[in-house]
């Protein structure tokens, strides 16, 4: 099972300069200005650090493939390989040095605060919300008050929501967002995910792919308003500035989580497919169940192979044959489940209104095998519920 995801690194954000108390010597503008190219500068350098770093990677791992196949090459030709141990020593102390670095760095971004700068831009940034244009969600709603908004809901936004669904880019999908902010919400997380679920179970397996990306959007930017506990529409423009400019570690963890969304629909659908089928059958073996509560399937499938073979080609002068060679207790609990099952329909011509004496002949004959008639219907009857 795929674990939870982890937004504690939200949680330790530097929110504002603003609210930091100023000696009334200090000139507070200065002060934070000063601070704001601070962080700027520290954004800057990491980056840069970044960038050298993985420069140096792609150095290591060129040096690599070049010593891999001159070792090879030695090897096939049967050289003294150690002609290379110094210089394959060098390569993964290199590369040993490398990986620590590297360790370190991931350690450091994740105990790094966010700042104001990692979470919005500068001036035009901040996403506003027009209430009057934008309806606003009941809170502390019941569950029945739920499921009445969200069926209102779908109503009226289906048509949007898919539309967003189906975007293929960072950039085209938190501009419909930011235009249409009544869409930022758990009503259309939860179409997403019901949506991927009957796109699964439908074998529409690209699009159902397409569709769990932007789910999973959807389903971070409401995880981050919670951890920030501010509107969700607030969050959409952080949370795309976060993707753009984020490291490959952060990207990563949203590639492993959406991965792990896309088993977990996996598994809803194969499990909601299996028990459609498994609905369906039981509705039709409740369908085929005869006068006794039996079904003439079952019960055809457990008598013996000849008396299968007499059912099946209607032979009644076999089946009085097989018939009489079994024990009497057995023959009559066979006939007594066919008869149960409907596989056999005793007094089958006074069903239809036969005169008396064709409906004493009947009864006669039902005390032995019963006439050609009945076995007629009754393999008929199982044939048509094959």
């Amino acid at each position: 099972m795929a674990k939870p995801m982890n937004y504690d690194k939200w949680k330790k954000i530097e929110v504002s300069d603003d609210e930091d108390d100023v000696h009334p010597n200090i000139d507070t503008p200065s002060l934070f200005r000063w601070r704001h190219q601070a962080r700027i500068e520290r954004r800057e350098q990491r980056f840069e650090d970044q960038k050298e770093h993985e420069k140096k990677f792609k150095e290591i791992m060129e040096r690599r493939k070049k010593f891999d196949e001159k070792y090879k090459k030695l090897e096939n030709e049967k050289g003294d390989l150690s002609t290379l141990k110094s210089e394959k020593e060098a390569l993964e102390k290199e590369e040993g040095q490398w990986k620590e670095k590297d360790a370190d760095m991931k350690k450091q971004e994740r105990l790094r605060p966010l700042d104001v700068d990692d979470l919005t831009h500068e001036g035009t940034s901040k996403t506003s919300i027009n209430k009057k244009v934008t309806e606003e969600r009941p809170t502390n709603m019941t569950e029945e008050e739920q499921a009445e908004y969200y069926k209102k809901f779908i109503e009226k936004h289906k048509a949007d929501v898919k539309k967003y669904g189906m975007f293929r880019n960072y950039d085209d999908t938190q501009k419909f967002l930011e235009d249409h902010l009544e869409l930022v919400c758990e009503e259309t997380a939860n179409y997403l995910v019901v949506w991927c679920i009957d796109l699964e179970m439908e074998e529409k397996h690209s699009l159902m792919e397409h569709v769990s990306h932007q789910t999973m959007i959807m389903q971070f930017i409401l995880e981050l308003s919670k951890t920030l506990k501010i509107d969700p529409r607030q969050c959409v423009r952080p949370f795309f500035q976060r993707m753009k400019t984020a490291d490959e570690q952060y990207k990563q963890g949203f590639v492993d989580e959406l991965n792990a969304f896309r088993e977990r629909v996996q598994t809803r659908a194969k499990q909601k497919v299996a028990d459609a089928v498994k609905q369906y059958e039981e509705e039709e073996r409740q369908k085929r169940l005869g006068p006794g509560g039996l079904d003439p399937i079952e019960v055809m499938e457990s008598l013996p192979k000849e008396l299968q073979e007499c059912f099946e080609s209607r032979d009644i002068s076999k089946l009085q044959e097989v018939l009489s060679k079994l024990p009497r207790e057995e023959a009559a609990q066979h006939l007594d489940r066919c008869i149960k099952s409907g596989l056999w329909i005793p007094n089958a011509k006074d069903a239809e209104g036969d005169d008396e004496e064709d409906a004493k002949h009947d009864d006669e004959t039902d005390e032995t095998v019963g006439s050609e008639d009945k076995v007629t219907q009754g393999v008929e009857k199982l044939q048509v519920e094959k």
